[in-house]
């Protein structure tokens, strides 16, 4: 029997009411009830928080045959021009989500830094394996860089932040974009990042039926992703990047995650090697902090300190490049 730390006193009740909704086991076929789900729908309503924050759509043109990329732009009124850029990739173990999951406090750091928020809403597997999501996230690197005039962002101060899926998804795209010596970042924002399929780790084998996203769950995403070459030898950085061997030359970078999920191990991995690798790298380790425990119990001590932490670290990143 497999061990882990306990849950957060304060999280541990909150996790027993989202478990009477929320399977902590995804299967493939629980993929089309979780897409249907009304709870995860976000109305315009709460993005553009009463007519003071600006909503606009755009698409571009995706990989070389593949269809358009729908992109979403918020900017806060009254935002001065060339404004840094937050580059959002969502969540969603690789098969749910869209362009506008997992918004709330990356809004809010747009609105306290003076920032422009742009979203991806890249392809979902098993409909479109790898490299489709990457693949998309890259081509919308491609197009904020070369369109940030149109919306008044700055193409030389973009984070390109991610949470979940959308945070291996970030730390692909900061691999991408050196290797291809495509648009610079400024900084990675990867949060409890899904970056390992090998699926070896002791945390990406200890929760089984136990808090978020178990490792079945895991197994599910990854294989949606992956089919049969998941765990095997032909996977790319790009798509798991804990495979990477070479992190020289990635932009500055913030890695958190739960002490009692399944990303664990691998997120603290990356964080020490980007480090080694001469990368600077802010890592925190919740203790006790199940997977999206802050989205899920934003009123408890320690989401409130991790909230505060990761704006705390986008405030001092913006405001240096702000001349503050």
């Amino acid at each position: 029997m497999t061990t882990h730390p306990p849950i957060d006193p304060e999280l541990a009740p909150v996790l027993a009411v989202v478990q009477q909704h929320v399977s902590p086991t995804v299967t493939p076929g629980d993929i089309g009830a979780l897409r249907a789900n009304p709870a995860f729908a976000v109305l315009d309503e709460e993005l553009t928080r009463d007519g003071t924050v600006e909503l606009r759509e755009f698409s571009t043109p995706g990989p070389a045959g593949a269809p358009e990329v729908p992109m979403l732009v918020l900017r806060p009124a009254g935002l001065a021009p060339e404004a840094p850029v937050i580059y959002y990739l969502h969540g969603g173990g690789m098969i749910i989500g869209n362009n506008r999951t997992g918004l709330g406090n990356v809004l809010d750091w747009a609105v306290d830094n003076g920032a422009v928020v742009v979203s991806v809403d890249y392809r979902l597997a098993p409909e479109h394996p790898d490299p489709a999501p990457i693949e998309d996230c890259y081509a919308g690197l491609l197009w904020l860089h070369q369109h940030t005039a149109e919306f008044g962002g700055d193409a030389g101060r973009v984070v390109v932040a991610g949470t979940s899926a959308g945070g291996g998804l970030a730390a692909g795209v900061a691999l991408l974009a050196r290797d291809r010596g495509g648009p610079g970042l400024l900084a990675q924002m990867l949060m409890c990042p899904m970056l390992d399929d090998r699926l070896l780790t002791p945390s990406s084998r200890e929760l089984e039926g136990e808090g978020i996203w178990d490792a079945t769950s895991n197994e599910t995403g990854w294989n949606a992703l992956l089919g049969a070459r998941r765990g095997g030898n032909d996977v790319s950085v790009y798509a798991a990047p804990a495979r990477a061997t070479d992190l020289a030359g990635l932009p500055t970078a913030f890695v958190d995650v739960g002490s009692v999920e399944t990303f664990r191990d691998e997120a603290v991995d990356y964080a020490a090697r980007l480090v080694q690798a001469g990368v600077q790298c802010e890592l925190h380790l919740w203790p006790g902090g199940f997977h999206g425990f802050d989205a899920m119990a934003p009123h408890t001590a320690l989401s409130r300190t991790a909230s505060a932490t990761r704006a705390a670290w986008m405030r001092r990143l913006l405001g240096r490049t702000n001349g503050e």
